[in-house]
């Protein structure tokens, strides 16, 4: 059974870092498509940031230059590095993973950003 799990959210001050890690488990493919996704109370979830197996990133413009996505093939990790840190960006974050055509979903860290 594939899983994923998510860690290294929390509670940070504005202009902050934090980094998000996924880890995938239980799976004898590597998968195609790694990212994250958040959802904020009251709105829809939306991609942040992806990254295929060949390494080839896609940022959403809102985290564009300030977040950083990255994986480790060998350990089916990926992830996500967070710099200054905005209010906007406090949100469930939610790890995927693309396997052999099947969408996989952690269940989710929460960041929250104090202003």
């Amino acid at each position: 059974q594939v899983q994923l799990v998510e860690s290294g959210g929390g509670l940070v001050q504005a202009g902050g870092s934090l980094r998000l890690s996924c880890a995938v488990s239980g799976s004898i493919s590597s998968p195609a498509v790694m990212g994250w996704y958040r959802q904020a109370p009251g709105k829809q979830r939306e991609l942040v940031a992806t990254i295929t197996s060949g390494g080839s990133t896609n940022y959403a413009d809102s985290v564009e230059g300030r977040f950083t996505i990255s994986r480790d093939n060998a350990k089916n990790t990926v992830y996500l590095q967070i710099n200054s840190l905005k209010a906007e960006d406090t949100a469930v974050y939610y790890c995927h993973a693309l396997i052999m055509g099947v969408d996989y979903w952690g269940q989710g860290t929460q960041v929250t950003v104090s202003s």
